[in-house]
């Protein structure tokens, strides 16, 4: 909630629907027996008016309750669960209004079935818990299920580039110097900004930069490449063009105060992509890729080439402009990762924006299909090179295919880690239309699963894990066919 006012208001419209339920009186009956209008009954039962003192008695006695059974800020024990969430800033935290969800409305689901609710609001307590979905990655997923509620476009921000770059006469394209920005910063919106060797700080190696509000100086890593420095500045426009005031102070990430924080994040870096990768050209470019007939790996990584140095830039901007103007909205986008020394792959970033795709993050350290492109580029990729491939996947398992692109490179900003960036489009009707390298020969079918545990293919010869999540599967059909064999015998 915003205050303190407000967590009070709102228990007490809680604890009076309760006890006018208890006695199974409508609003209606509780107006006629108090003398107050309904619609009055009605906003504080929704925690929108806290009524008098004198009020608060009529509706006690009316009630035959006590005056402290309504004030007091105590829940009983139907509600003591979401006692924890209301004084948490829950509301305030988790912008509800992002998903068209209105407070008073689930305030409301919540008072008409109070055990029912804090029996599913444990539930995804325990879930949580088992799936080790910490407050970070709790907020991470939130943001981008409200991504996919957009379809990772936002126009408003899309216009704000327009306007700015046109007011500051920028042309925007691969030629945006880093120094033009960093100018634009300084004059414009009084930034101070010096390269700092942030190594002589030991565990700061790795950070990209680190803004200091109170001076509005700018500390860059003296180890960024050309576009990561470009990319960093743009992002510092976009959170001062749109205003965006909380908002964290590192790149990358190492604390967050707020979702407000890490959605703010999100906005000036969409900003960002969308100053640095110019919307009208990515549509020309793209459009003119997918009309070629032959799958060709150094064609994609030439489109690539027309816009930035950074693959991932492309990629994720790739998810922007597909969905909204080429009308391909079945699609995922994927990060991952695999670290020095190590046999591991994380999806380190992921967005899918039709809820049928996969794979997602887990936190149950399964082993990731290694039929995946992806998977397999950073299996194979060689020292300081660039990977690119593509393949069609075959979720056998799902009966879904999904034309897949991915570059491999080395992280420059870790102790040796590779990453893997890659596109997956949904192969339905309209997509295949849109694709005419789909029947390339170039282009392979391989057989994939999501994970090891989960996947049927039989003879696969790169299998980390035996199937055991399959195998209880088919136990339990086993055993459910077995005990429908005997009521039929019997009957």
């Amino acid at each position: 909630m915003n205050s303190d006012s407000d967590f009070i208001k709102t228990v007490f419209g809680l604890k009076l629907k309760q006890q006018r339920q208890k006695k199974n009186w409508s609003l209606q009956d509780l107006s006629v027996k108090t003398g107050l209008s309904k619609s009055y009954l009605n906003e504080i039962e929704n925690g929108k008016k806290y009524p008098k003192h004198d009020k608060i008695i009529q509706l006690s006695e009316a009630l035959n309750c006590t005056f402290d059974d309504l004030v007091s800020t105590k829940l009983d024990k139907s509600l003591t669960p979401f006692n924890e969430i209301l004084q948490s800033d829950f509301f305030k935290e988790i912008p509800l209004e992002l998903f068209g969800i209105n407070k008073n409305n689930l305030i409301s689901i919540i008072s008409d079935a109070p055990k029912k609710v804090t029996a599913f609001i444990n539930a995804l307590i325990e879930i949580s818990q088992n799936y080790n979905l910490g407050k970070e990655r709790f907020y991470f997923a939130v943001l981008r299920s409200f991504q996919e509620l957009y379809d990772n476009y936002f126009p408003e921000i899309e216009e704000k580039v327009q306007f700015f770059a046109e007011e500051n006469g920028l042309q925007i394209d691969k030629n945006l110097q880093s120094d033009v920005l960093e100018t634009i910063l300084n004059e414009k919106f009084n930034y101070q900004i010096q390269s700092e060797d942030f190594e002589r700080y030991g565990t700061l190696d790795n950070l990209r930069s680190l803004f200091i509000p109170e001076k509005k100086l700018l500390l860059l890593n003296r180890k960024l490449e050309k576009d990561q420095k470009t990319f960093i500045l743009a992002k510092e426009i976009g959170f001062c063009v749109l205003e965006l005031k909380n908002r964290p102070n590192t790149y990358s990430w190492l604390d967050f105060g707020s979702f407000e924080e890490i959605l703010n994040n999100f906005y000036a870096s969409y900003f960002a992509g969308a100053l640095l990768i110019s919307k009208q050209k990515t549509i020309e470019k793209t459009s003119d890729f997918f009309l070629q007939n032959e799958w060709n790996p150094q064609n994609f990584e030439s489109l690539i080439e027309n816009f930035t140095n950074s693959p991932e830039t492309f990629y994720y901007r790739l998810t922007n402009i597909l969905s909204s103007e080429l009308g391909i909205k079945d699609l995922f986008y994927l990060c991952l990762v695999k670290k020095k020394n190590s046999d591991k792959i994380q999806i380190l970033k992921e967005l899918h924006l039709n809820h049928q795709q996969a794979p997602h993050a887990n936190a149950t350290n399964e082993h990731y299909c290694r039929r995946w492109i992806a998977v397999k580029n950073l299996h194979h990729l060689k020292e300081n090179e660039t990977l690119t491939d593509a393949q069609i996947s075959h979720y056998k398992d799902q009966g879904i295919s999904y034309l897949v692109i991915s570059t491999s490179q080395k992280n420059p900003f870790s102790d040796g880690s590779n990453r893997s960036y890659c596109l997956g489009i949904l192969l339905n009707s309209q997509t295949i239309k849109k694709i005419n390298f789909i029947k390339s020969p170039t282009l392979k079918t391989i057989n994939v699963g999501v994970t090891c545990e989960s996947c049927s293919i039989a003879d696969c010869e790169i299998r980390q894990s035996p199937p055991i999540r399959l195998e209880k599967e088919y136990f339990n059909s086993g055993m459910k066919n077995a005990i429908e064999k005997i009521r039929k015998d019997i009957l």
